[in-house]
Order: structure tokens, then C-alpha cells, then sequence
């Protein structure tokens, strides 16, 4: 087994793929809208899907917002220079929510961003990580 996809529901696709193509940087895969359903579904990650986990971006054209609840923790990036990410997204216009710094009761530096929808993304700086896990 390989895990294929996260699943997100977002309330404004051009919004949500405008950050995480232009901010995190990743590729819009494929975008399919199904209008008997009433929704699109777009996939964006850092690679093509037969080799890489990506993310599902679900709109459904009549939900604008959705409450996140309490069970949802955070997408994980991993990257090579953290401060120089945040920099960089700061500068985009993103919301970074949590600076670089080293994690409670652990050395892995991590920051955390924010999506238009209010998910949170986690940053990893791969150089930090003990153990492989955050």
C-alpha cells in the first residue's frame, strides 16, 4: 500500500490553489469540475501522482466556509532552510502562525503557516529532525 492523497475541502479554489501553487510552491496536477455534483476537485503536490503523495482540493460551489473541527492537526513540509521559507511566504502575503523555533521538549525545528481556509501547515527543517518525526 502507498498512501495516495490528503483530502481538503477548501471554500474558495482559486484562493487555495493561488497558495499552494504561488506560496508553497507546489504544481496543480489536475482540476476537474463535476458539475451534476456541484463541485471541482483540483490535485496539486511536488511531483506527479504515481510517485508522490499530493493533496485533493475539493470545492463544493455552494460552501463558501467550513468549520475545521477539533480532529484536524496540520499538513508536514518538509524544507531546507526554514527561516528563508518563512521569509519567503511572509512576503507573499501568508499568515506564518508559529515562527521558526525548536519544537517543545525536542530539538526539530519547525513553524507552522496558515492556508486561505485556515489549515495549518507545518515546516520542517530537514536538517533539524532527530529521529524523523515532529
Amino acid at each position: 500500500m502507498r498512501l495516495l492523497h490528503t483530502m481538503l475541502r477548501v471554500g474558495n479554489l482559486d484562493r487555495s490553489l493561488a497558495f499552494y501553487t504561488e506560496v508553497l510552491g507546489m504544481t496543480l496536477l489536475r482540476r476537474k469540475d463535476y458539475p451534476s455534483g456541484r463541485f471541482t476537485l483540483a490535485f496539486v503536490g511536488y511531483g506527479p501522482e504515481s510517485d508522490h503523495t499530493v493533496l485533493e482540493l475539493t470545492h463544493n460551489w455552494d460552501t463558501e466556509a467550513y468549520d475545521l473541527g477539533e480532529g484536524y492537526g496540520h499538513i508536514a513540509l518538509g524544507v531546507d532552510d526554514i527561516h528563508a521559507t518563512c521569509d519567503a511566504i511572509r512576503a507573499m502575503g501568508a499568515r506564518v502562525v508559529r515562527e521558526p523555533g525548536p519544537m517543545k521538549h525536542g530539538s526539530t525545528v519547525i513553524a507552522f503557516v496558515e492556508d486561505p481556509d485556515g489549515y495549518k501547515v507545518e515546516l520542517i527543517e530537514l536538517g533539524s529532525r532527530a529521529g524523523g518525526a515532529a
